[in-house]
Parts: structure tokens; sequence; C-alpha cells
């Protein structure tokens, strides 16, 4: 039954899936603290499938910044909705002018955050360093629980895996004929910007290599969006060996269970990278920007087998991401090579 002398905690995520993961670890610390507190989290449509089943969370609010909460009408509502539930603490773990309006409006007393984005409305306002890339995003935000006297030294980040879905994608492996017996290799070709991708022609002889030296399958996801339709489509055309090409074709907690099942994942700068970490598989994570805050010191993998390959052509402190003038050659500088010998090296096929 629940208690209104319990604490009532508010944590709020509403950025990139690969961010969302990276905080779990925070939520373990905040229960571990607070064991009898009821603690919800705000996160975006899309980011619910990723933390619904995470034990650590009593409820998961959803926050649809470009649909039913698009309005300033719909976000003040929103708020005036949280002031109901009479929360005490809210962490906002990234800076966004919504959030920190929502946790005034909501009237929660200890509003943490950073020092950014109408930050003038937080309690606590924490110097926001993360552009300076001197730790891993993860540890930037177990960081603003020190705010709360919360220290954790416990770090794996955590996705449920449904077992039923598993079933599932085994069933979709199967249609395809690859069996229970056969390893698999996940490949993700796309991201979220043209600088963290590396050539698909590139994903396409890889593939067909590990195929022919080691006998695996091969899987090749993308999601629904034109970059990664694109670079799904574009490794299919260069590919001479079949494979499993998904693009576009599974929910969040199919994909959990497809880099479970995988016995290494291959990618370049992503979420799945991370949500791969979360289910235990090996990634080698494959790098370009080398400014400070996008740098793999911040977002690379944290798998204990885990390799990234990052090459430095001379780009840092003036890396442009996006804006590249050099045709991305930090990532036409790592070559297929590298690649396969980094997987060599990791002795899983």
């Amino acid at each position: 039954m629940y208690n209104s002398n319990r604490r009532k905690i508010l944590l709020a995520r509403t950025d990139r899936l690969g961010d969302l993961v990276l905080t779990t670890p925070a939520i373990k610390a905040v229960r571990e603290a607070y064991p009898d507190a009821y603690i919800a989290m705000i996160v975006r449509p899309y980011g619910e499938a990723l933390v619904k089943d995470n034990p650590y969370l009593d409820e998961v609010i959803i926050y649809d910044k470009f649909g039913l909460h698009r309005s300033a009408a719909a976000t003040i509502r929103f708020g005036l909705n949280l002031r109901k539930a009479g929360f005490d603490r809210a962490i906002i773990f990234n800076p966004t002018n919504r959030m920190h309006i929502i946790a005034y409006i909501a009237n929660i007393p200890r509003r943490i955050g950073y020092d950014n984005k109408l930050s003038f409305l937080l309690t606590d306002s924490i110097k926001n360093l993360k552009h300076e890339g001197k730790k891993h995003e993860r540890d930037y935000t177990l960081g603003l629980l020190n705010a709360l006297g919360i220290e954790s030294h416990e770090k794996e980040l955590y996705v449920a895996v449904d077992n039923k879905v598993r079933s599932d994608i085994e069933q979709v492996l199967s249609n395809h004929a690859i069996t229970i017996k056969d390893k698999l290799v996940t490949m993700h070709p796309g991201a979220s910007c043209v600088s963290k991708i590396w050539p698909s022609e590139r994903f396409a002889k890889l593939s067909d290599m590990l195929i022919e030296k080691h006998n695996v399958k091969i899987a090749v996801i993308g999601g629904n969006n034109k970059r990664d339709l694109f670079c799904v489509e574009s490794v299919k055309k260069f590919m001479r060996k079949e494979a499993l090409f998904l693009k576009g074709a599974l929910n969040l907690k199919e994909l959990a269970a497809l880099l479970k099942r995988s016995e290494l994942f291959v990618s370049n700068d992503s979420g799945p990278v991370h949500i791969a970490t979360a289910v235990g598989t090996p990634v080698v994570d494959i790098f370009g920007r080398n400014r400070p805050g996008l740098s793999p010191v911040r977002w690379g993998p944290l798998g204990k087998k885990d390799i990234t390959i990052h090459k430095d052509v001379g780009c840092e402190g003036i890396c442009l991401a996006h804006n590249c003038k050099k045709s991305f050659a930090c990532l036409r500088a790592v070559s297929i090579d590298d690649i396969y010998t980094a997987i060599q090296s990791m002795n899983l096929l």
C-alpha cells in the first residue's frame, strides 16, 4: 500500500536512447540510497521500452515533446499534474528548458540539475563540465547525485531482456536459416550524424570476410530514420554473401534481445552500442569525432571486452564534427583490417 510519508523522487532523462541507458547506474544508485522511496522517471516515448521493466523504478512517466506535450500550454499542464503527485526531489540528468520549467511548476522542493538552460529555476545548480569530455557520460550522470550525498561504485548498465521477445527473435532468425547453433554477428552501419558513419562498403566487406573466415551469420540492423535505412541498403548492395537485413524492423525490446543473442556487435558510435553493453554483448565501436565532449572518453562502450577503434588524424581541439572540412578523414582512416584485427583479439569467433 502506498505510504504518503514515503520520499518521492523524480528522475528525468529526455534526450537520446544511449544517454538513457548510460543513466541506468544512477537509477540503481538512487534506489540504493533511498530503498523505501517512490521513484519515478520521465522519459520521451521512445525511451519507455528501455526503463519500464527497470526493477529500481516504481513508475515511468512519458513526456512527448513533439506530440501530446508539444505546446507551452500542454507542458504547463504536465507540470501541474506532477504537482499533484507531491514529489520532493527532482534530478534532471540532461539540461533542458522544458524539464527545468516542469520541475519548477510541479513545485518540487529540491530540484537538481546543471547550470544551463534556465537553471535559475533549480535549487541545486551544478556546473556543467560535460563538454570538456574528461569523464564518461555515465560518470557525469553519477556525479550529479553527489548533490544528494549519493556515491556509487557499481556502474553496470541495465536493460531488461524479455524472454518472450527472445523466443520471438529466435523464430525470426530461424525463418532466415539461422539456427541456435549458429554464431551471430550483428552490424549497425547507421548513426544519428554523418560524422559517425564508417563507409557502408567497408561494413559489407567486413561482413563477407567474417562469413568466409569464421562461418558466422550476419544481421544488419538500422532504425526507421532515412540515414539508417540508406546505410542498411548500401551494405546490402555491396555484400556478396547472404545476410539478414532488419532495417526499421525492430522495436527496442527486440533490439535488446537480438543483441543479447549475438556473439558480437560491430557498430558506429550510437545508442545500440550501450544497449549491447547493457545486455552483456561485446562491442567493437567505430569512432570518428575528436572533439573532447564527443570523443570515446565520454561516449565509448563500457563493457570489459569492448574495443573502440578511433584514429587521430590531427584534428584534436579543432574537430568540427558534422561540419568536417576533411571529408571525415578520421573515419576513412579506420581500415577493414583494423576492425578485423580487433575482432580476432577478442577470441569470440
